[in-house]
């Protein structure tokens, strides 16, 4: 039965079971999903983030119909989200599954020659870029609300195949807070979304200190990401030999690693979400695909890389895996 065209009301819990049947469907045909979790109250806490989040309300428009996905996205009913370049697919569970596509107009050339030459010099990694540890200048540069990475009402299209005839409903709202609460750990995303190469902002900033002289550019910021990360001085010396050469205790390491060899950067003993965050980015490479290189889900790559600082407990088989993939990348 329904009340004035409306399906009647259906309760969070039985909504959320009846969705994930149907996920689980889903996944036997194929759908990688990609859940939005969060881990708190907070929608999104960093840079790129809250950033988002920010962005989208200072909107009119957007300011009066967002608050109505808040639940949704806090509730965990964006069962599924995925990114891709100028592209969001979502599913969100209401009273039925509702799919949303996003669509993001790329960035236009001329702001994206802003963001670079405002990045020049300013940016020594690429971990730094992507926890958002920017100069003041470079931070209201990629966040000016007008002239900045994130995107513009105009450059947004939006649908939702919910009965819902207004123009932003509820779950359109949650997908895009579900969006920011995906940067929140894979910032990288906003570059994909944009059609943008986030890589050129640190080696914008190679370039104008002179570079290094052993390694492409990508093994630089791989290196400098490690360095980052496992609190360790990676020297590097003249061409013809390995770009990581000695690895010396600047500080007191938050990780115990195996003694190097062969020049190899060792694997860090416990593994962490910060090193696995490290790795990834160093990479270059988004939740999804990372977690394809490592057999496992997106999801198990989100959750890893909010233990932070802390140990993660695997199975042994999946410790094993992910050893001989660091073999490979390091």
């Amino acid at each position: 039965m329904s009340y004035y065209g409306w399906a009647p009301y259906v309760p969070v819990a039985e909504r959320r079971a009846k969705a994930q049947k149907q996920l689980e469907k889903m996944k036997k045909k194929g759908l990688n999903v990609q859940p939005v979790q969060l881990s708190g109250r907070k929608i999104a806490d960093s840079f790129w983030g809250k950033g988002w989040c920010d962005h989208m309300e200072s909107f009119g428009d957007y300011a009066n119909r967002l608050p109505r996905g808040r639940t949704y996205v806090r509730n965990g009913s964006v069962c599924h989200l995925d990114i891709k370049p100028g592209r969001i697919e979502a599913i969100v569970s209401g009273s039925s599954l509702y799919n949303v596509s996003v669509t993001i107009f790329p960035l236009a050339l001329h702001k994206w020659n802003t963001v670079k030459a405002a990045c020049t010099g300013k940016i020594g990694s690429l971990i730094d870029l992507l926890r958002g540890k920017l100069d003041r200048g470079v931070m209201e540069v990629v966040s000016d609300r007008r002239e900045g990475l994130f995107p513009l009402p105009g450059e947004i299209k939006f649908a939702c195949d919910c009965p819902d005839s207004a123009g932003m409903c509820k779950h359109i709202a949650a997908v895009l807070y579900g969006v920011g609460a995906r940067l929140d750990h894979s910032p990288e995303l906003l570059f994909l979304l944009r059609g943008v190469n986030h890589e050129e902002l640190v080696d914008v900033s190679a370039a104008a200190i002179g570079g290094t002289k052993g390694g492409t550019s990508r093994r630089r910021i791989a290196v400098g990401g490690l360095a980052d990360v496992f609190g360790v001085e990676i020297a590097e010396v003249g061409e013809g030999t390995p770009a990581v050469t000695s690895l010396k205790k600047t500080s007191p390491a938050p990780l115990k690693s195996r003694k190097k060899t062969s020049g190899v950067v060792p694997f860090p003993e416990p593994i962490t979400g910060e090193a696995i965050l490290a790795w990834r980015s160093a990479l270059g490479e988004t939740q999804a695909t990372f977690a394809a290189r490592l057999k496992v889900t997106a999801a198990s790559i989100s959750q890893w890389e909010k233990r932070g600082n802390n140990g993660i407990g695997m199975h042994a088989r999946t410790l094993a895996a992910l050893r001989t993939v660091w073999e490979m990348t390091h």
